[in-house]
């Protein structure tokens, strides 16, 4: 009988402790994530937060890689805003310059497209296309 009273006050304890209510931590101590939530309007969203570039290679490379994807799919919007992605990574990237130039031309976009490619070839002056290039850029005059 005694082992009944001891397994009993021991699941009494164990319950007693449960029931308490977890710390409430002073504004300064909670993560800098929840504090940065915090600030932000009720219906914000941390994802709207535009995004910060600095200088990634690697992600400049990928994004190249992506809108090639899409360039190939006929999805010239998509491929667009990949290479211009790509350029915001990284701004030395020729090739991505020279990819957001054809996309913007398949879009119809002079504009944006006469950017590009003038970026790129003053990136890559001595490219074996450069003088496909500046073709292309006399056609979008």
């Amino acid at each position: 009988m005694s082992r009944w009273w001891i397994i009993a006050g021991l699941a009494g304890a164990m319950w007693a402790q449960e029931k308490k209510p977890a710390p409430v931590l002073p504004r300064d101590a909670r993560p800098a994530e929840k504090q940065a939530e915090d600030q932000l309007p009720p219906e914000e969203d941390i994802a709207a937060i535009p995004q910060q570039y600095s200088f990634n290679p690697v992600r400049s490379k990928r994004d190249v890689e992506v809108g090639n994807f899409y360039f190939k799919k006929g999805d010239w919007k998509a491929a667009a805003g990949r290479f211009r992605e790509a350029t915001l990574w990284n701004e030395g990237n020729a090739d991505a310059w020279l990819h957001w130039g054809e996309a913007e031309e398949k879009r119809g976009s002079v504009k944006a497209a006469r950017s590009a490619y003038e970026k790129y070839l003053a990136l890559a002056p001595d490219a074996k296309n450069s003088a496909d290039i500046k073709k292309r850029l006399e056609k979008l005059k």
